[in-house]
């Protein structure tokens, strides 16, 4: 539901909004200049999110607020009025915010609050506290920029619905509670998720300036003082969960490689590297190949290196759609992948490759002229492990070699 509704008396600034947020953001939009043909609107659609002004020619006094939150609409106010007192009442309302209608950067920011709304559906919330009047207060503001909410009395609980919900985004989490304060849990949570999977936010009424100082030692990502206001709550909110998303961007930037999508080379040594020592010492059975596209050489001298590349996003998605999201799958170079399998039997892993291989063999790949290109894989695979993972991969790459000097499109294993 990517759908907008304006409704804004000044027809010059509500064609401009409707025109930026269709093209930037690529979301439907509907204008309404009165009260009256809103109605319309609102019975013919739902909406992802309403603008709207506050002065009306059908509705001088705010009536529209009202009205739309009556209907259950997530509103942003639009305002040329200032007055501090009015921005207080409308903010105690259940709206998502009160934008002052001043220029070109005001649209900017109603534009980068629309991302932020549509983006922080993808985020799960965890609240912390043992009062059930705080506990909803939060929550009620937090669905309001559209999280997933999750509520817990104390620090007990919360570790356990961490364990649970391995995709909470971020910790709100009181310092003064039974069980387990907020510091303690803090310090649980952060020897198991560090400060780029997880964030905290410390929220306390504690003047204590040395407790703020030790959240923030022990791995909180902020700190914000109760009694707070609407806005400081939602900005310091959005701007931990859009540092967060900042960061998985960068990191993912670095570990992919950028043509196939999959893990690059130097992300699987680092990682595979502790799965290994700990699958040895843990007896976890794993399985490591090296696969190469068969001919690729050829391939990109016969029909262009943009034709090899198709061939490399093809297998790459073959690969990917094949195994599972715990496994390490990369490309190390050219036609040249490496695999991990985790907690998997020699028997499975066979099975697994074989398949492979196969969807390898019936893959098709069209260039640009329509010339059909097809191809196969070989397969070596490590069942037995050396003492090393670097001796284990090149045992892999040795049954790799011995696949090749075989006839090629076949599965090779120690």
């Amino acid at each position: 539901m990517n759908r907008i509704l304006i409704i804004e008396d000044n027809k010059t600034l509500a064609k401009l909004m409707a025109r930026k947020i269709h093209s930037e953001l690529a979301m439907e939009v509907d204008v309404a200049y009165q009260l009256s043909e809103a109605k319309l609107f609102l019975h013919k659609y739902e909406y992802f999110l309403v603008l709207s002004d506050l002065n009306l020619p059908d509705a001088p006094n705010g009536e529209v607020v009202d009205y739309l939150l009556k209907k259950g609409g997530r509103v942003i106010v639009l305002s040329g009025n200032v007055d501090k007192s009015l921005r207080q009442v409308l903010m105690k309302k259940n709206i998502i915010d009160y934008v002052t209608k001043g220029g070109v950067d005001d649209i900017h920011y109603i534009l980068g609050i629309i991302q932020r709304l549509h983006k922080n559906q993808q985020h799960k919330v965890l609240v912390v506290d043992d009062s059930m009047v705080i506990r909803k207060q939060m929550k009620t503001m937090l669905e309001n920029l559209l999280f997933e909410v999750l509520t817990v009395a104390h620090g007990e609980e919360a570790l356990g619905m961490i364990a649970s919900h391995p995709d909470i985004s971020l910790v709100l989490t009181d310092y003064n509670m039974p069980v387990m304060d907020g510091l303690e849990l803090t310090r649980e949570i952060r020897k198991t998720h560090g400060k780029n999977d997880l964030g905290i936010i410390a929220i306390s009424s504690n003047e204590n300036d040395e407790i703020i100082a030790m959240f923030l030692k022990h791995g909180a990502n902020d700190y914000i003082k109760k009694p707070f206001s609407k806005e400081e709550f939602s900005c310091r909110i959005n701007n931990s969960i859009e540092a967060l998303e900042n960061i998985h961007i960068i990191t993912n930037h670095a570990n992919r490689d950028f043509l196939s999508g999959l893990y690059n080379r130097r992300y699987f040594y680092k990682d595979a590297e502790t799965y290994f020592k700990r699958a040895l010492e843990e007896g976890e059975g794993f399985a490591i190949a090296m696969i190469d596209i068969d001919g690729f050489k050829k391939i990109n001298d016969a029909y262009g290196h943009d034709a090899g590349d198709k061939v490399i996003g093809n297998i790459s998605n073959i690969l990917r759609a094949n195994t599972s999201e715990n496994d390490i799958v990369s490309r190390f170079n050219g036609g040249e992948f490496c695999i991990l399998l985790k907690n998997t039997t020699p028997h499975e892993a066979m099975a697994t490759f074989e398949k492979l291989r196969k969807k390898g063999e019936k893959s098709l790949v069209l260039t640009e002229k329509g010339e059909e290109i097809r191809f196969s894989i070989s397969i070596g695979v490590a069942l037995n492990f050396e003492n090393t993972l670097d001796e284990t991969i090149n045992q892999a790459d040795l049954m790799l070699y011995n696949a090749k000097q075989n006839g090629k499109n076949q599965i090779a294993s120690n």
